[in-house]
């Protein structure tokens, strides 16, 4: 069965010296120490990430796809690279390099990748210039931080960019990063572990109460890691619009439960429970297989979980395949 995996990150192999460029630091660069591997540093020395070759390497990404019977993988940068504290002309430099490295692992490998674009959201104009450039060079999408400099994304200046996206047909990615609350909970990888389901839900009840997805209700955007806490807490955010509506629905009269069935979600919980839990909530049209590759916090199997529940054939083939090419408005013909 065709599988396609939403949520997997890329980056290029060289990354340029943007502190040297720019003249301010905070930037990302690769140390290669060793064959097949690289660190990711702040320009500043500071150690993020250590990395391997897949996360550059289009010919490594489809031996380890071909391994575990993923067929095409959606490629987007890691959310460190996001630069959104950056000066926005910097931003959109940088956005551009990134864009182009996708692009062109898409166009040489089509019917193993899909690609979606980064953009400079500090500055909506230029978000709206650099996503319309991705959809020329052939992106169908674009990934975006669930804060914008711990900005909610329903805050208006984001507005005019959501509507492009709707109007111009780009699919939406939301991937949670510069967690709320981080510096608090440094011990134990909080962030990743409490931080990131909450930024996740943060992101989609404020597209929702700010009225966004009510004014764009063509947008088709798809949340990280199942949703974050957003469908275990759904009944409390519900109950919360009910009894202040005048906190809650000041921007938006619709009941929060009803945006389930018209957002996505990837299918990263972790937990079969959980993913059964997901797939009634939302419908299984509506959950995408995600895994997160190749970082080890993803699903290191992609599609184990889908594949282990026992659903019927169709919801499957909604699972790996079907929510994923609603989403990104493509045809199943593309990839056979």
């Amino acid at each position: 069965m065709l599988k396609i995996d939403v949520h997997t990150h890329v980056l290029p192999k060289d990354i340029p010296a943007w502190k040297e460029r720019f003249g301010y630091g905070g930037f990302i660069k690769l140390d290669h120490h060793k064959s097949c591997c690289a660190r990711m540093l702040k320009d500043d020395g500071h150690f993020f990430r250590e990395v391997e070759d897949n996360c550059w390497s289009a010919e490594r990404r489809i031996e380890e796809c071909d391994r575990f019977g993923v067929s095409v993988q959606v490629l987007s940068t890691v959310p460190v690279m996001f630069g959104y504290w950056a000066k926005p002309n910097d931003c959109a430099e940088i956005s551009r390099f990134l864009n182009d490295g996708i692009a062109e692992i898409v166009r040489k490998f089509p019917k193993r990748f899909i690609g979606l674009g980064t953009v400079p959201m500090q500055d909506a104009r230029l978000a709206i210039k650099e996503l319309e450039r991705c959809k020329e060079n052939g992106l169908v999408g674009v990934q975006i931080g669930s804060n914008v400099n711990q900005l909610n994304l329903g805050e208006p200046r984001f507005f005019d960019f959501f509507k492009a996206c709707e109007e111009s047909e780009m699919a939406v990615f939301v991937h949670p990063w510069e967690m709320m609350g981080e510096r608090d909970m440094q011990k134990y990888w909080l962030p990743w572990l409490v931080g990131m389901p909450a930024e996740t839900s943060r992101a989609i009840c404020s597209l929702i109460f700010s009225g966004t997805l009510e004014k764009c209700k063509n947008l088709r955007v798809c949340f990280a890691h199942g949703g974050g806490s957003f469908p275990s807490t759904i009944g409390r955010i519900e109950h919360g619009f009910h009894v202040r509506p005048d906190l809650c629905a000041a921007d938006n009269e619709c009941n929060p439960r009803d945006y389930l069935g018209k957002i996505w979600f990837d299918s990263l919980v972790h937990d079969a429970p959980m993913l059964e839990y997901l797939v009634k909530l939302a419908g299984a049209e509506k959950v995408a297989l995600g895994t997160d590759y190749p970082f080890p916090l993803g699903e290191l199997e992609p599609g184990k979980l889908i594949e282990s529940m026992p659903f019927d054939e169709a919801t499957k083939t909604e699972l790996l395949h079907g929510a994923a090419l609603r989403w990104l408005n493509l045809q199943k013909e593309r990839f056979v």
